[in-house]
């Protein structure tokens, strides 16, 4: 499995998501949430920012199916589905991740035949990684 590539300002989403928790950057002062993180509100431009947690509810607002040839890393588990999801709070707000069957499953073990768009996920977690699991 590959590990995430972090940087100052998504760092707080890690390790949120290591404790089991999904939170969205937000704006201090306008109340704006923003993904993907960054140092300035895209509305207001304010530098205040927060971390707000939010319910992990969302669907499914696209998604693909990749293929060998991928990354060394993935390639041994492909098939497997890589979904965009709108969160709940937000639908401007997508996060990009895995459809399972449970937390712990492998990637390719929701039959990508019953990927629907729009159908309801909520995010689940596994060694620190955001996944997602249909309602």
């Amino acid at each position: 499995m590959l590990s995430p590539v972090t940087d100052d300002d998504g760092a707080p989403f890690w390790e949120y998501a290591r404790a089991g928790e999904l939170r969205v950057q937000a704006c201090a002062d306008c109340g704006r949430l923003r993904f993907p993180p960054r140092p300035c509100c895209p509305h207001c431009h304010s530098f205040a920012a927060e971390w707000r947690p939010v319910s992990g509810r969302g669907r499914v607002w696209s998604y693909v199916v990749p293929h060998p040839p991928l990354l060394p890393g993935y390639a041994e588990q492909a098939p497997y589905n890589v979904v965009l999801v709108e969160l709940a709070e937000d639908p401007r707000i997508r996060l990009v991740g895995n459809l399972v069957t449970a937390p712990d499953a492998r990637l390719g073990s929701f039959d990508p035949a019953r990927i629907r768009i729009g159908a309801p996920v909520k995010a689940v977690f596994h060694d620190g990684i955001p996944r997602w699991l249909a309602l």
